[in-house]
């Protein structure tokens, strides 16, 4: 059995800590070595290492080194690199040879180089925190460009707008006082509710709409017809004579049609000028359009940031594609309808049509508001169609959005119609928001039961006479009005206000003319014989042209009217 270990003797030092001061020298047999060292520390010192054996000494360190640095007294105690105890050491220096321990280079199109290019010092961190740093950095590097991308489109689109739109519907003759300006920020703060409408007169005959259109896909397309022998009218208020006939009998105050409360209703959207005719005839208000008026016209791209080409006769400029766009809906209304004979007939004829004469398919129905206790409005709304469900009818109306190039609005119909047709509906609102807007008003006005929605585009986009039919889509009225943000209340509001304003102005004939470089209405007075066939309305040169007052003009003519309708808040609610 070997031997058991041997422990040196331990003295203890009854006197404080560590050993006595005399020690014993150790013996031959001692197992412990010689010359080690034991350093005196206090509580309030902190304890560091124990021994340093790979600690290099500078040259010059030692003593009569004038340049390197002294030896703290506490270091040499733990200095054994000169003590002879430890002859392994110095063998084991004499054989070492150093390996390169360097790590391999990193590949520099790795994925740390995509993230570290620029070797920014950076603390330690997690590598998903690092990665997701650098996506937050990416983001905002991508947000950056799109802003200065969008503002250069948005400087070179605003040059073009303003010189598209510059000019106004109507010319403004020397001879016109202007009244007032209602700045559409005012029209968006206004509501009012009014009660359920009653039906005055029916006219017009329907025929019954054709569900095999709601089949259509841009694989099984449809020619789009052309209707030369049906007659379309489109009659101003005052020479309805179902409204001439309604006035006499006092059955209302205020008298309008669909399409020019439509164009009121949604006065905010528009962005080209308009121009509506207001006659005041005793107590009673009649809302007109000019003849060749642009209401009977539909806009094309009017609210959107495309620029569209600024010749007249170009096929693609705005007053070609409004022409295209009023010939396409005719024809569309027509052709989703069955042409056998069968229609739905009511009270009365069409009101405009002659004997014999072959009329589209169209009624007319003639309804009372009421504004106020003593205040009626009376309007004709138009629905084109009829359809049978359930042994229950409800009236149709049909437009036609059209299609002429798809580079303008970047999405084309023949691939995104089926797969994606929230796409193609989203970008028809951002770019024709207000001749949307405008249907769902006159589909809500005439209380139909369905607005079909057809998708017509050119079959090439060089030619604008011929057309097909890619999809027909339905909504309710009330369900697409709410998608797109059309509040009713809102719509009555501005047709209230202005109307209030109308009433407390003189006998006379007036005009409100759409702005066509500023988000508001001008209310002019013009002479009683303006528009008429014998009043000759020779357009002026534009230099000559008599130009609206700057912002800041006091206009004391108005007759307090501004005023008025900023303060008069319509607090009706329903």
């Amino acid at each position: 059995m070997a031997d058991g270990f041997e422990v040196g003797a331990v003295h203890f030092n009854s006197e404080g800590w560590g050993p006595p001061d005399a020690t014993v020298t150790p013996t031959t047999t001692s197992t412990l070595p010689l010359n080690v060292p034991y350093a005196p520390f206090s509580r309030s010192e902190k304890l560091g290492r124990i021994a340093d054996f790979n600690r290099i000494l500078n040259p010059g360190s030692g003593q009569g080194g004038g340049g390197g640095r002294k030896s703290a007294a506490s270091d040499s105690v733990f200095d054994f690199t000169a003590d002879d105890s430890f002859p392994s050491g110095a063998d084991n220096d004499s054989t070492f040879r150093l390996v390169d321990g360097k790590p391999p280079p990193r590949p520099k199109f790795g994925p740390k180089w995509r993230f570290n290019q620029h070797h920014r010092p950076q603390l330690p961190q997690r590598r998903d925190e690092e990665v997701e740093a650098n996506k937050r950095e990416a983001e905002k590097e991508r947000a950056r460009r799109d802003r200065l991308y969008y503002l250069k489109r948005s400087n070179q689109n605003q040059q073009r707008r303003e010189a598209a739109v510059f000019k106004s519907s109507v010319e403004i003759q020397t001879e016109w006082n202007m009244l007032d300006k209602i700045p559409f920020s005012i029209f968006t703060k206004l509501s009012f509710s009014v009660s359920e409408p009653e039906d005055m007169i029916l006219c017009g005959g329907l025929e019954f709409y054709d569900k095999s259109f709601d089949r259509i896909t841009p694989k099984a397309e449809r020619r789009l017809e052309r209707f030369k022998n049906r007659n379309f009218f489109k009659v101003t208020t005052t020479d309805d004579p179902v409204i001439r006939r309604l006035a006499n009998e006092d059955k209302a105050t205020v008298f309008a049609t669909d399409n020019i409360l439509a164009t009121l209703m949604c006065a905010t959207r528009s962005v080209y000028s308009w121009d509506i005719v207001v006659q005041r005839v005793g107590n009673k208000l009649f809302f007109d359009k000019r003849d060749g008026s642009q209401l009977d016209l539909l806009s094309v791209h009017e609210t959107s940031q495309e620029p569209l080409p600024e010749a007249k006769d170009d096929i693609n400029s705005a007053y070609s594609l409004s022409v295209e766009a009023a010939y396409i809906n005719q024809n569309f209304s027509q052709q989703v309808l069955f042409r056998d004979g069968n229609k739905v007939s009511f009270d009365e004829p069409n009101p405009f049509a002659n004997e014999g004469e072959e009329v589209a398919s169209v009624a007319y129905r003639y309804r009372r508001w009421k504004l106020d206790d003593d205040m009626y409005l009376v309007a004709r709304c138009e629905v084109q169609s009829v359809v049978e469900v359930n042994k229950q009818r409800s009236f149709l109306t049909l437009n036609a959005l059209n299609e002429f190039d798809p580079k303008y609005s970047g999405v084309d119909w023949r691939q995104k119609l089926e797969t994606q047709r929230g796409a193609v509906l989203a970008t028809e609102l951002k770019n024709n928001a207000n001749k949307l807007a405008k249907w769902t008003a006159q589909a809500l006005l005439a209380n139909a039961d369905m607005m079909k929605l057809g998708y017509v585009s050119r079959v090439h986009p060089r030619d604008h006479f011929n057309h097909v039919i890619l999809a027909v889509v339905g909504y309710k009225p009330r369900d697409f009005a709410s998608q797109i943000n059309l509040n009713t209340s809102n719509m009555w509001g501005i047709v209230k206000s202005i109307v209030d304003l109308c009433m407390k102005l003189n006998e006379g004939k007036y005009v409100l003319v759409k702005d066509p470089s500023k988000p508001q209405v001008r209310i002019y007075e013009v002479p009683a014989d303006a528009f008429e066939n014998d009043y000759v309305d020779e357009p002026l040169p534009e230099e000559e042209q008599a130009q609206p007052p700057e912002d800041n003009a006091e206009n004391t003519e108005a007759n307090g009217v501004t005023s008025d309708v900023e303060d008069k808040e319509i607090g009706a609610q329903a």
